[in-house]
């Protein structure tokens, strides 16, 4: 793709845990305007977690308009980046849903999956993700199996599954799902990573028939014209933590890329060659129909997600600005929090995990734990991405979470890295920009990063070596 001049503007569609956005950008990454609206996610018990399709719909359906008001000449192109894992359900022949839209936070088939325990070993040499109830896979048997309107859809031949992404793509460009990114399809567990297509042994062990799921397509294709701006194609879909890398330009093998919101994710660039770990991720970082880029992925299910479950546990209003405050005064406490909201991610992969504080102290020194739970497990995967990879320059962390002087502060202490906090931190939609654009050499970074040095903190080390031991014994594991 060439780059575009940058008098064009480029409107992206961002769905994330807890809002829809619209945003418009000029060909030189500047924004001109954003429209926002709220959602929230139903939690009928602490393994699901789901939102009302229809209303999220609407969210975003409401935020696309409002811009394209706002927006002086239609956009030269669109497109939608979303949560990867979330899955839905529709009718083939309207493209409306058939019912809830399941979050990636949700592990209401867990048990589904420890049932395939056995294939644990050939689902991710396949695949490159670990068997766990936070992909796609089990949520759709689920449905299947406990949804009444997706079984009788299915039984009459009009049933569409698969990723969110996709069928937000088709409400968004008429209507019909015409594909599923590659991206955003790989994290239903149900696509080879080597033919980067659906996978028939991957089907058969979840129980899912083919027919329903939309084609395997590149992130940068021709998913159909905007319903609300006809001139303007949807010419992109994929994943927010993959468009989350390019929101500052080409990315560099060099460089760790921490994006922490509702979840946190360290991805390293591989090229155009995926890497095998043992306890990690591996995946297509974007494709854009000529050349596939390459990711390793670590990933942390309780990040912001955990600080939701600490506010509302003890009932505290305005967490995140407390936090400010409470990063800097709490004292070194040999206090440490196992953080198991949302099931542990790599390199541990457990869905069902006690979250508990290790000893006593106050709430300002509880709310330290927390983050530093976080911190904890950023490191656990950046060291065994080392195992894979040359040991990273710099962290570069965007997202809603890097707003916290004291988490970026405590991940350069504790990792000994330099930490960038650039200027602009909702990455998603900068990259999603970047990509439509052409990925052009004059992408602007909106100004210098904050960086972070890395120095000497003997407490948190401290904190870090008496949480991993928790750990090592609550898992039965010998700490390694």
């Amino acid at each position: 793709m060439n780059p575009a001049p940058a008098e064009n503007l480029f409107l992206a569609v961002d769905q994330g845990g807890h809002s829809s956005r619209a945003l418009l950008f000029d060909g030189r990454g500047r924004q001109l305007y954003q429209a926002v609206r709220p959602i929230v996610p139903r939690r009928p018990d602490p393994t699901r977690a789901e939102y009302d399709a229809g209303e999220l719909w609407i969210s975003i359906a409401g935020a696309v308009a409002e811009i394209l008001r706002a927006a002086p000449k239609p956009p030269l192109a669109a497109g939608l980046v979303a949560q990867r894992s979330n899955v839905a359900c529709w009718d083939r022949t309207s493209g409306e849903p058939l019912g809830p839209v399941i979050s990636w936070q949700d592990r209401r088939a867990w048990r589904m999956v420890e049932e395939l325990r056995t294939h644990e070993k050939l689902i991710h040499r396949r695949t490159g993700l670990f068997l766990t109830p936070h992909y796609g896979a089990s949520k759709l048997r689920w449905c299947l199996d406990n949804l009444p309107e997706v079984r009788r859809a299915y039984e009459e031949g009009r049933l569409g599954y698969g990723p969110m992404a996709a069928w937000l793509a088709g409400r968004l460009a008429g209507g019909a799902v015409r594909g599923a990114d590659v991206v955003n399809a790989s994290r239903t567990q149900l696509v080879s990573l080597e033919t980067r297509d659906w996978d028939r042994e991957l089907l058969r062990l979840f129980g899912l028939p083919r027919g329903p799921l939309p084609p395997v397509v590149p992130n940068t294709w021709n998913y159909g014209r905007m319903t609300l701006v006809p001139e303007t194609p949807l010419a992109l879909v994929s994943g927010d933590q993959n468009a989350a890398l390019f929101a500052y330009g080409e990315l560099g093998e060099e460089t760790a890329y921490v994006n922490a919101g509702t979840g946190a994710f360290v991805l390293r660039a591989t090229g155009e060659r995926p890497v095998r770990p043992e306890r990690l991720l591996a995946g297509v970082l974007h494709d854009d129909g000529e050349r596939v880029e390459y990711a390793l992925e670590g990933t942390v299910n309780g990040a912001g997600a955990a600080l939701d479950w600490f506010a509302e546990e003890y009932g505290v209003r305005s967490l995140l600005e407390k936090l400010g405050g409470w990063l800097q005064e709490a004292p070194a406490s040999p206090l440490v929090f196992l953080n198991g909201v949302s099931g542990l991610g790599s390199p541990f992969w457990r869905a069902n995990f006690p979250t508990r504080f290790v000893g006593a102290g106050s709430l300002a020194e509880k709310a330290a734990a927390v983050v530093e739970s976080i911190v904890f497990m950023l490191a656990v995967n950046l060291e065994e991405q080392a195992r894979y990879l040359p040991t990273p320059e710099r962290i570069r962390l965007t997202g809603g979470l890097a707003n916290l002087d004291g988490l970026a502060r405590r991940l350069a202490e504790l990792t000994g890295l330099v930490v960038e906090r650039p200027p602009g931190l909702e990455a998603t939609a900068r990259g999603t920009a970047f990509l439509l654009a052409g990925r052009p050499a004059g992408w602007e970074r909106g100004g210098a990063p904050e960086v972070f040095e890395p120095r000497a903190n003997p407490g948190l080390e401290a904190n870090y070596a008496r949480w991993r031991q928790e750990m090592a014994k609550e898992l039965g594991w010998h700490s390694r």
